[in-house]
């Protein structure tokens, strides 16, 4: 099995521009992403917004290259590119066949380095925007997500809309955006990932070509996690819609914690697909709900375990107490083994294939080369993760799932006077 420094490249330029390089001689496609360090986190909350408005306007065009050029650039030749902003940094991707790498490169570069980011396309993206927001709130099986987060985080970045308020989006000026921009976009706060059939060093000198600009400035610091607020913490926004959407987990572990390959398995157990315990014993033995399932929230110093369920507004309390029933089983009974393995090769099964395809390469590398400065071989991974024993599952779930912890988030025909009774609900017994 080749070594981790074998199967990644990384390097840093003289300027701090780091680069981390996956060669995939057997494919037909390059993926190249830039990342910078860049989101939700570093904004001030008076500024909320302003990361994914530069992300908007960098597709706007630059010195160089309209907004058509850009687009015609990629897509042009049969590729396809976008952007995402998240808290922790901000992507901008390419994926095009593998022998115009060098176009994507330049394009993504462009964008980065050189957008014009005129006024006339700051108001028409703060329109495009501020539809954006209006259509999350009323989007309840989106909007009760972030109803959790501000439980989770009130005022803080990590409990707002990555998209900003409608206030603060009004309140964003072009001088304002620029100046996030020069202070967060130059190559020490920026990464760039490349998946796919190239040569390593023919994309070292184009990157180091077109990133030739020194560094300059110092970027703003991520806001710190505060400490989770006591619970049961409880919020209902009043709805009238056919279903009624919740949200009940709690604050959980951060993206290096020793005890991340148990969660990553307790969410695999819990609720990451048709076989696990809550899609089982909710909606196919008691038909209360349609959709229901886990996700896990990984930051640099914090955490989210979230539970997601959409029911008719007369079983929301039978749906509550079947899944605190589920969650206090699994922090009193040992996973049997044949389940825990199961889980093991899902998770296994899942992340090898999509690591076949060079996009999920890219981000697979991306994202961990950003957050904690180095990749792991998958391998190494599941090396880990066939480690976790039952034990290990149980002492994830009790350091989780404790009464006094869970935060519970509901969009829909519930009137506020329930919150008091639905605090006493989200109790693990």
């Amino acid at each position: 099995m080749p070594n981790a420094k074998a199967l990644y490249q990384q390097e840093t330029f003289s300027n701090g521009l780091s680069v981390v390089l996956r060669p995939m001689a057997h494919v037909e496609s390059v993926a190249v992403g830039v990342w910078v360090r860049a989101g939700g986190r570093y904004e001030r909350l008076s500024q909320g917004g302003v990361s994914h408005f530069v992300e908007h306007l960098l597709f706007k065009g630059t010195r160089t290259r309209s907004c058509e050029q850009l687009k015609q650039a990629i897509e042009g030749v049969g590729g396809g590119f976008n952007g995402f902003t998240a808290e922790e940094f901000t992507c901008y991707m390419a994926k095009v066949p593998a022998r115009y790498q060098i176009r994507a490169i330049n394009a993504l570069a462009d964008m980065v380095l050189h957008p014009t980011m005129q006024l006339a396309d700051v108001e028409k993206e703060r329109e495009v925007i501020l539809e954006e927001i209006r259509m999350a709130e009323d989007a309840p099986g989106q909007y009760v997500h972030e109803l959790f987060n501000q439980l989770l985080w009130p005022n803080h970045p990590l409990g707002s809309l990555l998209a900003g308020t409608l206030e603060s989006v009004k309140g964003l000026t072009r001088q304002d955006i620029v100046a996030y921009w020069r202070r967060m976009y130059h190559p020490r706060n920026v990464l760039v990932a490349c998946a796919g059939a190239f040569e390593s060093e023919r994309v070292l000198r184009q990157l180091r070509s077109v990133f030739r600009r020194a560094s300059t400035g110092r970027p703003q610091r991520a806001v710190p996690a505060p400490r989770p607020l006591k619970g049961p913490q409880v919020k209902i926004l009043h709805k009238d819609t056919e279903q009624t959407h919740v949200c009940v987990g709690t604050p959980a572990l951060s993206r290096m914690h020793p005890l991340r390959f148990a969660v990553e398995l307790l969410h695999v157990i819990l609720g990451a697909n048709m076989s696990s315990r809550l899609f089982r014993e909710v909606r196919e033995k008691r038909a209360l709900v349609y959709e229901i399932g886990t996700h896990v929230k990984r930051y640099r110093d914090t955490g989210a375990f979230v539970i997601y369920a959409g029911c008719d507004a007369a079983k929301l309390d039978t749906t509550l107490r079947i899944v605190m029933a589920e969650l206090a089983r699994i922090k009193r009974e040992p996973v049997p083994a044949r389940e825990l393995q199961r889980a093991k090769e899902f998770y296994r099964g899942q992340l090898l294939m999509s690591l076949e395809d060079t996009m999920e390469q890219m981000l697979w590398m991306g994202e961990q080369a950003t957050t904690v400065g180095r990749v792991a071989r998958p391998q190494d991974l599941l090396e880990a993760l066939d480690r976790v024993t039952p034990k290990h599952i149980r002492r994830a779930a009790q350091l989780l799932f404790t009464s006094p912890r869970l935060f519970l988030a509901v969009v829909g025909p519930i009137p506020t006077s329930e919150t008091s009774r639905l605090r006493s609900a989200c109790e693990v017994r």
